[in-house]
C-alpha cells in the first residue's frame, strides 16, 4: 500500500463531520493516530499494518474493527457518530433478473 497522506484523511473527516452536520473535530494524537470526537464518543484511526488484509483499523468503545476503503471509515464514523443514521448496505444473491411470475407467456406462434 502507498504511504498514506493522513492530513488529506483527517480533512476528509472534518468536512465529513461538517456535511453530515455532527458536531465534532477531528485531530492527530501524538503517536500519528486520527481522532474523531463527537457525541461523547471517541474514535481512533491508524493505517493497518502491511501485513493485514484491511487499510485502516479503527477503535471505538475499545473494540478493533478494519475496513477495506476509506469509504469504510466513513461508514464505520458515522455509524458510530449519528444515531439516527440508517446504513444502507447493498446485498448480492444469486437470483434469477425477473422473477419468473413477471414474464408474459409466449403466446400461440401463427
Amino acid at each position: 500500500m502507498k504511504q498514506v497522506n493522513l492530513d488529506l484523511v483527517r480533512e476528509l473527516l472534518a468536512q465529513s463531520l461538517v456535511a453530515w452536520r455532527l458536531p465534532g473535530s477531528v485531530d492527530r494524537a501524538s503517536d500519528g493516530s486520527l481522532v474523531v470526537a463527537g457525541n461523547r464518543r471517541s474514535i481512533r484511526i491508524n493505517p493497518a499494518p502491511p501485513d493485514s488484509i484491511f487499510r485502516w483499523t479503527i477503535t471505538s468503545d475499545e473494540r478493533k474493527r478494519g475496513a477495506i476503503s476509506l469509504v469504510a471509515v466513513l461508514r464505520q464514523v458515522r455509524e458510530a457518530l449519528d444515531p439516527g443514521y440508517a446504513a444502507n448496505r447493498a446485498r448480492v444473491a444469486v437470483a434469477p433478473l425477473v422473477p419468473s411470475s413477471a414474464v408474459d407467456p409466449p403466446g400461440p406462434s401463427l
